[in-house]
């Protein structure tokens, strides 16, 4: 998620998930690639539905706007979803529901998505869209803090209860996401997490604000990780692809 704008003449990034909004001195952009490839990856050959081209739109009005993921990362977690046969399903971190809409609609009928976010008023606006899409009824939106939610869902549904997670939120606090989440997944579930690389500044190594230290020490831990199978895609902002052993 990420936004530009700008502030006496100098351009600036700010992301925000969770209600959380960091201002970065240096640019940040959705994509690592040129212009023109990025259109034509993300818009020119990227299948969206009617009613998610409208949401877009919608969106991309808000002053907050940049924070939506791309078509083409909606239809990756569509394509992860549907390939490993998701029914159960967690975000954290759903602005204004975009992905969640594309992950809802490659459930079964019977599927359902928990979605983690603390704003009303940007949940409010994903709430329509899911209606209009028919999607309303797979989609559980729990306000509050993600944490506290996924403690729950832990003690209620137990290990092993999901099949999917998609992690667009909080950058430091990924690791505690990342760690709730495959606890909650079944083994040879996936884990989807954005921005992990941070318009490339977690290659930076003279970049060391608290967001950028998280996202490079968390890349390096799922590396690591022997729970996993793993591999960082440069789509969008950098989605990296985390599946459970």
């Amino acid at each position: 998620m990420n936004v530009h704008f700008t502030v006496g003449g100098l351009q600036h990034g700010l992301r925000v998930a969770n209600v959380t909004i960091r201002r970065h001195a240096y640019d940040m952009s959705r994509s690592l690639l040129p212009e023109a490839v990025e259109r034509y990856v993300a818009f020119d050959i990227t299948r969206e539905t009617a009613v998610q081209k409208r949401l877009r739109a919608e969106t991309a009005r808000l002053p907050e706007g940049g924070m939506q993921i791309g078509p083409d990362q909606g239809a990756l977690l569509a394509l992860l979803a549907r390939t490993i046969g998701a029914k159960h399903a967690l975000e954290i971190g759903t602005f204004t529901g975009y992905s969640a809409l594309a992950v809802a609609m490659a459930l079964p009928a019977d599927g359902k998505l928990v979605c983690c976010d603390r704003s009303e008023e940007w949940t409010a606006i994903a709430r329509r869209y899911w209606k209009e899409a028919g999607v309303a009824d797979r989609i559980e939106l729990r306000l509050g803090d993600a944490r506290a939610t996924l403690r729950a869902l832990t003690a209620k549904r137990g290990p092993g209860s999901f099949d999917f997670a998609f992690i667009d939120a909080d950058k430091s606090a990924y690791d505690d996401y990342y760690e709730a989440c495959l606890v909650l997944l079944r083994p040879g579930g996936l884990i989807a997490l954005d921005n992990m690389l941070w318009s490339g500044n977690v290659a930076k190594r003279a970049v060391r604000d608290a967001d950028t230290r998280a996202l490079r020490a968390l890349n390096a831990k799922i590396r690591d990780d022997a729970r996993v199978d793993s591999c960082l895609l440069t789509v969008g902002d950098g989605v990296m692809v985390v599946r459970k052993r």
